[in-house]
C-alpha cells in the first residue's frame, strides 16, 4: 500500500530570504544568507520533490503521480499533476508587488501554466511587518498603470500589519507582496508564474532594477477584488480544527490539538504540516514523527489515519475540494 511520504526540502535562494527557515523551523539549510522558501511538497517541471524515506526514497512526485496515481488522488484521479504546492517563506527583506494569472489566462502563456490561487499562514511577524493584499478602493486599470509610470505602485495597495496566526487568502488577479520580516506557510496551486509589478524602485550594486512585467500585470490584475484582510477562521465539527479557506482549488485547516484525532481522510489526499510541536502519525502499521517545520503528504488509500500529538500541537490541514 502506498505509505504517508515524507519528502526532502527542496530550498530556492532569493536575494530576499534569510536564515530564519533553520533557526525557526530547523531545515537543514546551508551557510549561505538568503534563504527564502523550503518548497516542502511540487510537483511542477524540473522542480520535484523527491520521497525521503521507505521503499519510494528516491522517486520524485511526478514518478509517485504517475505510477501510483489511483492510490495517491482516490476520488480525484486521474490528476496530470500533484496539483497543490505547499512552502514555507522567509521574508528577511520587502517581497516585489506581484499579482499571479488564473487558469483561463495561466493556459494561454507559453508555456501554458496553471493559475495562482494560494493562501498564507502567518508563522513569525516583526513590529511593523507589513502585508500588502488587494488594491485600494477605486483602483482602476488606468490609475494602477499611472502609480507604476510614477513608481507609486505602493499607494495604491491595501496593507495591514499582521499578527501570528493569521491566514490571507490570495486569489488568482490579486496584486500583493510580503513585507519584510515575516515568516509564513504558503499553500497554493503548482503554478510558478508571477507577474512582477513595482520593487519598490530598487536597483542593484550596478544601478539596475529587476525586469518588471507591466503589461502582464495590469492584464491579469482583478481591480474588482478590493482589500484583502485577513480570513475569520470558521469552527468545524472537530473539537480544536478550524476551517480557514475553502475555495474551488484547496481546502486549508488548522487543528490545535492536545488529545489524538482520528482523521477520515474522505477519499482524498491530505497535506500536513506542523507548525507548532510534535505530532505522531500512524496510518495501518506505518508510524511517523512529525516535527515543527515537517510536512507528509498521506495518500488518499491510507483511508483513516490518527495524529497523537506528543504536548499542544498545531498543523495545518491542506487537501482537495
Amino acid at each position: 500500500m502506498l505509505y504517508p511520504l515524507r519528502f526532502q526540502p527542496l530550498f530556492k535562494e532569493y536575494l530576499w530570504g534569510g536564515r530564519r527557515l533553520g533557526t525557526l523551523l530547523a531545515k537543514p539549510i546551508g551557510d549561505g544568507p538568503t534563504y527564502a522558501e523550503s518548497w516542502e511538497a511540487v510537483d511542477h517541471g524540473d522542480d520535484q520533490s523527491v520521497v525521503a524515506e521507505g521503499p519510494l526514497a528516491g522517486r520524485t512526485l511526478h514518478q509517485i503521480v504517475d505510477e501510483h496515481g489511483e492510490a495517491l488522488f482516490g476520488k480525484h484521479y486521474p490528476q496530470p499533476i500533484f496539483p497543490l504546492l505547499f512552502k514555507y517563506l522567509d521574508a528577511k527583506k520587502t517581497l516585489s508587488v506581484q499579482v499571479h494569472p488564473n487558469d483561463e489566462q495561466g493556459a494561454k502563456l507559453d508555456p501554458p501554466d496553471l493559475g495562482k490561487t494560494e493562501a498564507w499562514v502567518v508563522l513569525a511577524s516583526e513590529p511593523g511587518s507589513q502585508i500588502y493584499a488587494g488594491l485600494k478602493p477605486g483602483t482602476t486599470r488606468e490609475s494602477l498603470a499611472a502609480a507604476i509610470e510614477s513608481g507609486t505602485s505602493d499607494e495604491c495597495l491595501h496593507a495591514f500589519e499582521p499578527q501570528v496566526g493569521d491566514c490571507v487568502f490570495i486569489e488568482a488577479g490579486t496584486v500583493h507582496a510580503l513585507g519584510e520580516g515575516l515568516v509564513i506557510a504558503e499553500i497554493q496551486q503548482a503554478s510558478n508564474t508571477t507577474f512582477r509589478l513595482f520593487d519598490w524602485n530598487r536597483v542593484d550594486a550596478e544601478g539596475k532594477s529587476r525586469p518588471l512585467h507591466i503589461e502582464e500585470s495590469l492584464e491579469v490584475s482583478n481591480y474588482a477584488r478590493g482589500p484583502v484582510d485577513p480570513q475569520t477562521p470558521e469552527p468545524t465539527a472537530v473539537e480544536g480544527v478550524e476551517r480557514l479557506v475553502e475555495c474551488d482549488k484547496f481546502i486549508l485547516e488548522r487543528a490545535k490539538r492536545s488529545e489524538s484525532l482520528e482523521l477520515d481522510l474522505a477519499e482524498r489526499f491530505h497535506l500536513i504540516s506542523v507548525l507548532d510541536g510534535d505530532v505522531t502519525l500512524t496510518a495501518g502499521d506505518y508510524t511517523l514523527e512529525l516535527k515543527q517545520g515537517q510536512t507528509v503528504l498521506v495518500p488518499a488509500a491510507c483511508e483513516k489515519i490518527t495524529l497523537a500529538p506528543n504536548q499542544p500541537s498545531t498543523w495545518l490541514d491542506m487537501y482537495l475540494p
